[in-house]
């Protein structure tokens, strides 16, 4: 793994969004621990704007997390607007209702 991502980092972000450190599978613990690798990346990517290996891992990083993002969406939107927030990923707005049935409405 990179150096930025130490196994310790790893478990404080899997106990913040998984719930337990060892809670490695949840999809919201994936989530967060892959919008850290895509900031750290963009981060080195503005260093190193000829880099284009890492520009091709970020892309597939992002979209990696934005289906994740679309299957949280799907099944619980309360979470997913949660999560949004959280790691201030994007506005709430931006949501495409194609793909969210609002199963779990605030109202």
């Amino acid at each position: 793994m990179a150096e930025y991502l130490t196994s310790e980092k790893k478990k404080e972000i899997f106990a913040e969004f998984g719930g337990a450190d060892t809670n490695t599978g949840s999809t919201e613990a994936q989530i967060a621990l892959l919008t850290f690798r895509v900031n750290e990346l963009s981060a080195h990517l503005h260093k190193n704007q000829k880099d284009h290996s890492a520009r091709r891992a970020l892309l597939n990083m992002v979209g990696k997390r934005k289906r994740f993002l679309r299957y949280v969406a799907k099944n619980d939107i309360v979470k997913y607007r949660e999560l949004t927030s959280k790691l201030g990923i994007r506005k709430q707005a931006t949501l495409d209702p194609r793909f969210v049935e609002d199963k779990k409405s605030v109202d």
